[in-house]
């Protein structure tokens, strides 16, 4: 049995759209969110005053709405669901691109958090979606996918869910820090990290993301690395918001 709230596919449908227009970093307008889902205006900002009340987002009639942490919690559990679906659909069954995204929206809202985790499992820990977003970290309380791998499903519940929200550090902005927490892959790329030094619990800020599909720079034990989007796409971690730079 899951330990998250139970939300409402409508709820969930709009916490997604604004995780995904926003990339938290900024207020989402009423009408990006009402192109987006196909909505009115009108129904939009009734359905965001609702979710400000219940926590989920902040919201201003005239600056638009942003996630809370309660939001940005639910919003990137319910994306990782969708993202992982269109892998599974997209890598499995070999449907269509077109057909991709529908089929995952109706799939998401009723994927338990025990077939979520078998899905990413059987698909062998995915990072990207088949449009080439980054699929958000479980919540699970583990420090990388081995440690899942090895885990029981009886015993997933001792292990418990994780409270705060991590970022990949591609997400995050020059000389922020983050404290690395979870780190996604096989034993080949845990071994890949750890001869360069990035670790769990390891402290690490990015100093600049080159465009387009150049490397990321970052600063971690003293010491500066140029690593690849591939590795930064799958390094997250818990970010420090008091303390700007290394």
């Amino acid at each position: 049995m899951s330990n998250n709230e139970k939300l409402s596919a409508n709820i969930e449908e709009y916490l997604e759209a604004i995780y995904k227009i926003s990339n938290n970093e900024k207020c989402v307008k009423t009408t990006q969110i009402s192109k987006d889902l196909g909505i009115t205006s009108a129904s939009v900002s009734e359905m965001l005053k609702k979710l400000d009340k219940m926590g989920y987002v902040n919201y201003s009639q005239y600056k638009g709405a942003k996630l809370t942490e309660k939001g940005l919690k639910n919003a990137k559990r319910i994306t990782r669901k969708h993202r992982l679906l269109e892998r599974f659909l997209h890598d499995i069954l070999k449907l269509k691109d077109s057909f991709l995204h529908d089929q995952a929206c109706e799939m998401e809202h009723s994927l338990s958090d025990e077939a979520e985790r078998a899905l990413c499992q059987v698909l062998e820990h995915p990072d990207k979606c088949p449009g080439d977003s980054v699929i958000p970290a479980c919540d699970l309380k583990f420090t990388t996918c081995e440690e899942c791998m090895n885990r029981k499903e009886e015993e997933v519940n001792e292990v418990g869910k994780r409270n705060e929200n991590l970022i990949p550090i591609m997400e995050l902005k020059n000389h922020q820090q983050g404290k690395v927490s979870f780190i996604r892959g096989d034993y080949k790329v845990i071994r890949r990290l750890l001869d360069m030094g990035i670790t769990i619990g390891a402290f690490i800020s990015v100093i600049k993301i080159a465009p387009l599909s150049g490397p990321v720079e970052v600063a971690i034990r003293g010491s500066k690395l140029a690593i690849g989007r591939d590795i930064a796409c799958n390094v997250f971690v818990e970010l420090i918001e008091d303390n700007k730079s290394i």
